[in-house]
């Protein structure tokens, strides 16, 4: 069995070489993607527009939960409960 200090010294040499690793697998993949970007005719300009796309997704609007019987206000039951709603503790019977 090794000694604990013997464990310590194998990670941190294990540390090193999975640095190195990854500098060399990420230099690879880098070269890939500039051999492709090429090939393609792609420009960072074109990778941006892309990425801005992502992020403006829409997102899918929630269905209410509760509905005022008085004024017909409707409320999904996320964020800040509405006044109408907000003193009741039995809020079954404003379930739809």
């Amino acid at each position: 069995m090794d000694s604990y200090r013997d464990l310590v010294a194998r990670m941190a040499q294990l540390e090193v070489e999975i640095e190195k690793s990854r500098k060399a697998e990420t230099a690879a993949a880098i070269d890939d993607i500039l051999q492709r970007m090429v090939e393609y005719g792609i420009t960072l300009d074109d990778i941006g527009q892309r990425a801005k796309q992502g992020v403006q997704r829409a997102r899918a609007r929630v269905m209410p939960k509760y509905r005022d019987p008085v004024s017909g206000e409707e409320w999904s039951g996320r964020g800040k409960a509405p006044r109408w709603i907000r003193d009741h503790a039995d809020r079954a019977r404003f379930l739809i």
